[in-house]
């Protein structure tokens, strides 16, 4: 018998927007978005907000409620949903069905909006929630770290953890907006300021090395809390990030994740750790993990690796841990490697360096080399506490 095909594409398009002060009631950019979606039904917007940012942005749900009684173009929903911020909000279901539930409750149709403002784990949580939800609920991202201004939360990737694995239940769903606010920026801890800086040093180094001469040019100044720098920073890597997005994979449907260098080590990390270690934290020591391997693999020069090495302990970060050592067969941080495999669903498939700006995919990893770079990370660690 001869057989039916059926061949479609789906258009996706949003936008990245900048701003200072979303929710000032003379600041008309989240209004005029919520007015320029087509429908006839009354919209409506839930709002989950990441508990941290509540804490360090004490007036932020009466500044909510004051935007939407001078701005309606949607109908708030008063009962703002707050949740844990950081990986637990991923780890435990119960926050994943709050957001189901608070669907269901305030009737939020596929006309209406949930708006996560969170670090990258809310975001995560929250558009996992809204993806599965009658199909797809319309999500916006307000993104307030740097880490997820310059990458996860500009993304169209969601999820929650599942059989201690990280993203093992997710989606591709875009956001229809992402509002990135510099006025969050100002309320983060040094260490969360510095976490996202990764992010950035991994795209540069896969992509764009004059954004890696930029980065250290400018590593004093970011490390000072620059905000115009950082700004800049967060611009170009959001540009980066969402350029790979519109190539031929971005829903991953093959086993090339390049945005995912220095990831394969770092998650189980975070792992092992218990998630004491950030993830941007995790993703510098694996970055300096691949750097090292490149060189030691014969990909990248002496030169290029130090100069890396160099740029992440610049910027305050720690370049190895103790549990990315490998001892041997049963090491910890080996199952990561399996477990990466797994989640690209094929062929193990790690970005290494040829040079920087230059990657090159590669399928197998030698644990002896591994083990090396693991102790020579260790030694300069060492090295620069003394």
């Amino acid at each position: 018998m001869e057989h039916l095909h059926q061949s479609f594409t789906i258009k996706y398009e949003y936008n990245v927007f900048f701003t200072s002060g979303l929710f000032a009631v003379e600041n008309p950019l989240l209004n005029d978005f919520l007015s320029a979606s087509q429908s006839a039904a009354i919209k409506k917007i839930l709002f989950v907000v990441d508990e941290g940012v509540v804490n360090t942005n004490p007036d932020l749900l009466n500044q909510i409620k004051a935007y939407f009684l001078q701005n309606n173009s949607a109908q708030l929903i008063n009962d703002i949903l707050i949740v844990p911020g950081g990986e637990v909000v991923k780890n435990d279901t119960q926050y994943f069905e709050q957001v189901v539930q608070a669907v269901n409750t305030y009737g939020i149709d596929r006309h209406s909006f949930i708006a996560a403002i969170g670090g990258g784990a809310v975001l995560d949580l929250v558009g996992y929630a809204a993806a599965v939800a009658h199909r797809g609920v319309k999500h916006i991202r307000i993104p307030t770290t740097v880490l997820s201004q310059n990458d996860s939360g500009i993304g169209v990737k969601n999820g929650i953890n599942y059989f201690d694995k990280k993203n093992f239940l997710g989606t591709f769903a875009p956001p229809v907006a992402v509002f990135n606010d510099e006025l969050f920026l100002t309320t983060l801890s040094d260490r969360d300021w510095r976490s996202g800086i990764s992010e950035a040093i991994k795209v540069a180094l896969i992509k764009d090395n004059e954004f890696f001469e930029w980065l250290t040019y400018n590593a004093v100044e970011l490390g000072q809390r620059d905000l115009v720098v950082m700004n800049r920073l967060i611009w170009r890597c959001a540009k980066l990030h969402l350029k790979h997005i519109a190539g031929a994979d971005p829903f991953e449907s093959g086993s090339s994740r390049p945005l995912d260098f220095g990831h394969w080590s770092a998650h189980k990390l975070e792992y092992l750790t218990n998630f004491e270690i950030r993830h941007g934290e995790a993703v510098a020591m694996g970055i300096a993990l691949d750097t090292v391997y490149s060189h030691l693999s014969g990909r990248l020069s002496a030169g290029d690796c130090q100069r890396i090495i160099q740029l992440l302990q610049q910027l305050g970060f720690e370049i190895t841990h103790p549990l990315l050592q490998v001892e041997g067969a049963d090491s910890p941080i080996l199952l990561g490697l399996q477990e990466f495999r797994e989640h690209l669903g094929g062929e193990l498939t790690i970005m290494l360096l040829n040079e920087i700006g230059k990657g090159e995919e590669v399928h197998e990893i030698d644990t002896d080399i591994l083990k090396q770079a693991g102790k020579l990370l260790l030694d300069m660690q060492f090295a620069v506490q003394k």
